[in-house]
């Protein structure tokens, strides 16, 4: 049954502490893609998530005017949380295809803020973990989702599909230590279990 606008199927117990998942199933993403096909707001902040390294407030601090002229290749320069700098990430064709779909049907003040709300207001970060959360239980996955899955997506997916250097993907979430990389994408035992998959 699909999760009604508001509700927290994996709401925590008071006082105990989560972390969240990547999404690791690649025919997750794909019917999570499915539902929110007719959503295109919704359908650019997943896509938007799953594709960079960005945390959830500085995905939500995108204007329009940052994005509204971008094409493939090119970057989005954001001011990292976390840090005092700024990073700037190459946008791949999923990317700006979804953020141009998204501006054709986009209301409200074109200089303001990307993801605005019905009415009218910036998106928070708790209102995009529990649209996460859904989307993830209504694609049939299990376990504890949230806004930062989608920027674990990214990582957990560039290092199982594409090889990606731990070097590289340590750099790009700004971690002290690559064992710091490979707990944060909860790949480490999944590698060293590989290991022993060799027959000599």
């Amino acid at each position: 049954m699909p999760i009604q606008k508001g509700e927290n199927p994996h709401h925590p117990v008071t006082g105990s502490a989560t972390k969240v998942e990547p999404i690791r199933d690649l025919k997750a993403i794909k019917r999570i893609k499915k539902l929110l096909a007719e959503d295109p707001r919704n359908l650019c902040l997943f896509i938007l998530g799953i594709n960079t390294a960005y945390r959830a407030n500085e995905i939500l601090s995108i204007t329009v005017p940052q994005v509204e002229h971008l094409q493939t290749g090119d970057t989005l320069e954001l001011k990292l949380s976390k840090q005092n700098k700024y990073r700037a990430t190459p946008l791949n064709s999923n990317v700006i295809e979804a953020i141009q779909h998204w501006l054709i049907v986009r209301k409200g003040d074109p200089q303001g803020y990307l993801f605005n709300s019905q009415r009218g207001a910036v998106l928070t970060v708790p209102t995009l973990t529990n649209m996460v959360k859904a989307w993830c239980l209504n694609a049939g996955l299990r376990g504890n989702y949230g806004s930062h899955s989608l920027r674990k997506t990214w990582g957990y997916q560039q290092r199982i599909q594409n090889n990606a250097p731990l070097p590289l993907l340590m750099e790009a979430y700004g971690h002290s230590t690559q064992r710091q990389t490979l707990d944060y994408l909860g790949i480490q035992a999944e590698e060293i279990s590989d290991l022993y998959t060799l027959a000599l």
